[in-house]
């Protein structure tokens, strides 16, 4: 059996340089952004070491096109974008299909995602988990997902909880202040 070929494309984004990967089943990776392209690429490629860049497919043309628009603070739903989540644990893939119909300026809390799935509070650490494991971060909005009491929680990409807050305020969301420690340096 042959090796999945997956390919890939660091674009620019009026909230900076995202990356996205994909095979023939969907999209597998999706990177938030950064300052720039190489560090896109090269964190995109830390998970994906075997990609090759490539030209988008029209489906990804068109996920491409959302996450700008996405980023220029249009409602944007990316529930129709086709994913391909292989090798992800079972439970983990009904979370992300959970999250996914969290809509634009929505949240939910990781214990109020673990009861919607019929699990326990006993679950929301699990909620937490696979949110931080989430391949392709936006596309299932993660950082959607707040802690409990509407605090902002945990966020694993770039810029950490100062950039769910930023994404949450594109879609009129406004968390309270941060904890202290996760306070943005504005670098």
């Amino acid at each position: 059996m042959g090796q999945t070929v997956h390919n890939y494309l660091v674009f620019e984004t009026e909230g900076g340089f995202c990356g996205i990967a994909w095979n023939s089943q969907g999209v597998t990776r999706f990177q938030l952004p950064t300052k720039s392209a190489e560090s896109t690429e090269r964190l995109l490629l830390r998970r994906l070491p075997v990609a090759e860049p490539a030209a988008p497919t029209p489906e990804i043309s068109e996920a491409v096109a959302a996450v700008k628009r996405y980023f220029k603070g249009e409602e944007t739903d990316f529930s129709d974008i086709k994913l391909d989540l292989d090798g992800q644990d079972e439970f983990f893939k009904r979370i992300y299909d959970a999250v996914r119909r969290v809509g634009w300026g929505h949240t939910v809390t990781y214990g109020g995602l673990a009861k919607e799935l019929g699990a326990g509070p006993e679950a929301a650490r699990d909620v937490g988990q696979a949110m931080a494991k989430n391949p392709v971060a936006l596309i299932i909005p993660c950082h959607r997902v707040l802690a409990a009491g509407g605090k902002v929680g945990g966020f694993s990409a770039p810029g950490g909880s100062s950039s769910k807050i930023r994404m949450l305020e594109l879609e009129g969301v406004h968390v309270g202040p941060t904890e202290p420690g996760q306070q943005s340096l504005g670098l």
